[in-house]
């Protein structure tokens, strides 16, 4: 039967093609399923070894010296085989874990704290006078009640007195060695 398939193969014969998908397909969607594979993946390499099978014999003639069954199963497993394989030598994703939620929460809050840390600790290094005109700027006061609880007599100046000291304090945090490693990528 062996000759008879490759010709069939080769002629497009469609009643021993499907005697031939009813015999061995059944098999081969077994291994493949057993071989972390589905019922697509055996239909694809069931069609592929049929393919390969029906090239090699128009071009090089070849025959088989066993049951075409057992050598259409042989080719399959191969084929299976190579598939496999190179599932193995792409790089995916799936080996990348991803924080769940609460490591991921807990890891910005600690950025986040260290972040905060930086900022007291230098907002502690400037000047009294820049250090009490921005606490009352950063506690959202309005310019009108900065101008009345500090020696400064009109808005205007109170607003260049916090871009000079927003500029030092950004200077003296930008200068701290840890601050490259608490900004955000």
């Amino acid at each position: 039967m062996g000759k008879n398939v490759l010709d069939a193969l080769i002629d497009g014969d469609s009643k021993i093609i499907n005697k031939v998908y009813t015999t061995n397909f059944p098999l081969v969607k077994k291994f493949v399923l057993q071989n972390n594979g589905n019922e697509e993946d055996a239909k694809d390499v069931f069609q592929k070894a049929l393919l390969q099978i029906a090239v090699r014999h128009r071009k090089e003639g070849i025959t088989i010296e066993t049951s075409f069954g057992g050598y259409l199963f042989k080719v399959c497993k191969n084929l299976w085989r190579r598939e496999l394989n190179s599932y193995k030598k792409r790089v995916t994703n799936k080996g990348i874990i991803e924080l769940t939620s609460e490591y991921r929460d807990y890891s910005l809050a600690v950025m986040e704290q260290k972040r905060q840390e930086l900022f007291v600790e230098k907002l502690d290094k400037i000047s009294g006078n820049c250090k009490n005109i921005l606490t009352l700027f950063f506690a959202k006061t309005p310019y009108k009640e900065i101008v009345a609880t500090t020696e400064y007599n009109s808005e205007s100046a109170v607003r260049q007195r916090v871009f000079k000291c927003k500029k030092k304090l950004i200077e003296l945090i930008e200068n701290d060695e840890r601050y490259k490693s608490l900004i955000e990528i």
